[in-house]
């Protein structure tokens, strides 16, 4: 499937072969703490289809604890994370963030890795409060403590 993309403020534009059913959800540490947030959500790029239309990234290499390196690019503008890929031959998973895809309602994650770093809240999301839109600041701002 051929998916474009691009970062928050633009300056980083991309097209690239995707393979719909190679969509994880991953919630190890380093996901957690890249992405900000409980865990990230990655699409397989087929074989290394990836084009930069618009604009320049920046890599960061980060060695993982099992000692893998991945290169972590980003938007050197607003830091949105466009891709990460294993360091070294022999290597080819590129996964791309699907929250880039300009079509990422229609890709459905297929599997789940590193569930043992999973925040334990996650089971619990049906039962939580949803909106529309913002609540508004009254809402979520605790006035306790």
């Amino acid at each position: 499937m051929r998916a474009e993309g691009k970062c928050l403020c633009g300056h980083v534009e991309f097209s690239a072969e995707i393979d719909p059913d190679k969509v994880i959800i991953c919630h190890c540490s380093d996901c957690q703490r890249h992405a900000a947030t409980a865990f990230g959500v990655v699409v397989g790029v087929v074989d290394e289809q990836f084009e930069l239309t618009t604009g320049s990234m920046k890599t960061y290499v980060k060695t993982a604890d099992s000692g893998t390196k991945r290169a972590l690019t980003f938007c050197p503008e607003c830091g949105t994370r466009i891709y990460s890929k294993t360091v070294g031959e022999g290597t080819s998973f590129m996964g791309l963030r699907v929250g880039t895809l300009e079509r990422r309602a229609e890709l459905t994650p297929k599997m789940q890795v590193f569930c043992r770093s999973a925040v334990p809240w996650l089971d619990q999301l049906p039962d939580f409060p949803t909106h529309e839109g913002s609540p508004g600041e009254a809402e979520v701002r605790s006035d306790k403590g």
